[in-house]
């Protein structure tokens, strides 16, 4: 059955740059009334802006989702200013590019609080409303969680946790007869500040970023067909296809790459 995002509510996370503020747009034009959260107040005023010129009951909070304690409570108040929440995207998430022999516990950990800890925090506090109106649960993920690429370790496994928790709460949702039905994003290389953050290694990417635009229609195209994972851009569906018959045989390809990458 054909969903539609229109007339319906929607709390997406770290909505004020890149997919997320793009993504956010697209809902609103679809119809949706949208909530967005982030932590820079100044950036989510303007997305909220172009917001309400399609949806003027949008609304913005300025929240640290790395406060795991407070998520709860922000969800809450979230569903209650929205009047209940329809879909929830969770898409706020951090990028740590750097190798394994240089990653201490505490940045490992920080990355899995906001990409791994803090969706699933938010999912489960609004689970019970959005099983009551058969809401759907998007969860951004990357096709790092796929690909698990050099110098990407703790990203790879924080989007590749949050991909495994989709897959399995899926299944228990749909055993228990509930209509929530789960949806995970895999962006590919895509413009936006995280591949240029400071404290990061440069990124070994050697192909074209998309611009974030390039993410709404095949996300409202998911959520209409309710087909359960995607890739942006679709051509990476054959790379992961090729990945699983033999890990061993990828991971060598990677490493040859990697070299190969180093050392030109």
């Amino acid at each position: 059955m054909s969903y539609s995002v229109q007339g319906k509510t929607v709390l997406l996370t770290g909505g004020s740059s890149g997919i997320g503020a793009a993504l956010a747009e697209g809902f609103a034009a679809a119809g949706a009334t949208v909530g967005i959260c982030a932590r820079r107040a100044d950036r989510l005023d303007v997305v909220l802006g172009r917001l309400r010129e399609h949806a003027p009951d949008s609304r913005a909070w300025t929240v640290d989702l790395a406060d795991l304690d407070g998520v709860e409570a922000f969800a809450h108040r979230a569903a209650d200013e929205l009047g209940g929440i329809d879909v929830l995207v969770n898409n706020a998430g951090i990028p740590k590019r750097r190798r394994v022999q240089d990653l201490t516990p505490e940045v490992v950990e920080s990355v899995m609080a906001i990409n791994y800890f803090s969706p699933i925090r938010l999912t489960l506090a609004l689970l019970p409303g959005l099983i009551e109106r058969g809401g759907r649960i998007v969860n951004v993920s990357s096709v790092a969680a796929r690909f698990s690429p050099p110098s990407e370790a703790a990203y790879a496994a924080s989007k590749a946790a949050l991909t495994a928790w989709s897959e399995s709460m899926q299944v228990d949702l749909a055993v228990a007869g509930t209509d929530v039905r789960v949806h995970i994003v895999n962006p590919g290389v895509i413009d936006t500040d995280l591949f240029h953050l400071p404290d990061n290694d440069e990124s070994m990417a050697d192909i074209e970023a998309l611009p974030v635009g390039a993410m709404v229609q095949p996300v409202l195209d998911q959520l209409a067909a309710g087909t359960f994972e995607i890739y942006v851009p679709e051509w990476f569906t054959g790379i992961i296809a090729n990945k699983f018959p033999d890990t061993g045989a990828f991971l060598e390809g990677s490493i040859a790459w990697a070299r190969q990458k180093t050392n030109t």
